[in-house]
C-alpha cells in the first residue's frame, strides 16, 4: 500500500516538473522569431488531405491501436516528420525501443519543434506534444525515458513519415 503511494507521489511530482518544463519551453518557443512556416488549414481541407486514420489521429487528438503502427520497428536512419505539413520532428538517432508499443524518441529533432500542452483527458494528467508549424497531435512525452534525457516522446506513427537518409550507394 505504501509503495503505490509513493509511486503516485513519484508520478505526480514528475509530472509536475514535466509540466513546468513544457510550461518553460512553450513560453521560450513564443519568444523565438522562426522563419519556420506556420501552416494553418480550415477542418475541411485537413479532411481533404488526409485519410480517414490521420485525420482521427492528427486533427482530433486520437490514438492509434499500441503495436499497429508502420513505424513502430523502423530502424532506419532518417529524419521522421510531420504527416500534415512535412516539418523534421524527430531524428533516428533519438529514436530507441520503449516497449509501450508506440514509436519512442528521448528529444525531438529540435527545441522548436514540439509544442507542449498539459492533457487532462480520461482522468489522468499527461503533456502532449504537438507539431509546432501546423498543431497536429503526435502523441505524449513521459518523465520515464533513457538516461539520456530521461524523457519519453511516445508518438503515434501515423502523425509521422519517415524520410530514409540518402547514403553514397543512392
Amino acid at each position: 500500500m505504501v509503495k503505490k503511494y509513493v509511486l503516485q507521489l513519484y508520478c505526480s511530482a514528475s509530472f509536475l516538473q514535466k509540466n513546468s518544463t513544457a510550461q518553460r519551453k512553450n513560453k521560450e518557443n513564443d519568444n523565438v522569431v522562426s522563419d519556420e512556416k506556420n501552416v494553418v488549414k480550415s477542418d475541411q481541407q485537413w479532411r481533404e488531405l488526409l485519410s480517414e486514420e490521420e485525420y482521427y489521429v492528427c486533427r482530433q487528438q486520437g490514438t492509434e491501436p499500441p503495436f499497429s503502427g508502420k513505424l513502430l520497428h523502423n530502424k532506419e536512419t532518417g529524419e521522421y516528420v510531420c504527416t500534415c505539413c512535412q516539418t523534421p520532428l524527430f531524428s533516428s538517432l533519438n529514436k530507441y525501443d520503449s516497449g509501450c508499443g508506440w514509436p519512442s524518441f528521448d528529444a525531438p529533432i529540435n527545441d522548436q519543434a514540439i509544442r507542449y500542452l498539459e492533457d487532462l483527458s480520461h482522468g489522468m494528467r499527461r503533456v502532449e506534444i504537438r507539431c509546432a508549424a501546423c498543431d497536429s497531435h503526435l502523441g505524449h512525452v513521459f518523465p520515464d525515458g533513457p538516461a539520456t534525457t530521461g524523457e519519453r516522446f511516445c508518438v503515434n506513427s501515423v502523425s509521422l513519415i519517415f524520410n530514409k537518409m540518402a547514403t553514397n550507394d543512392e
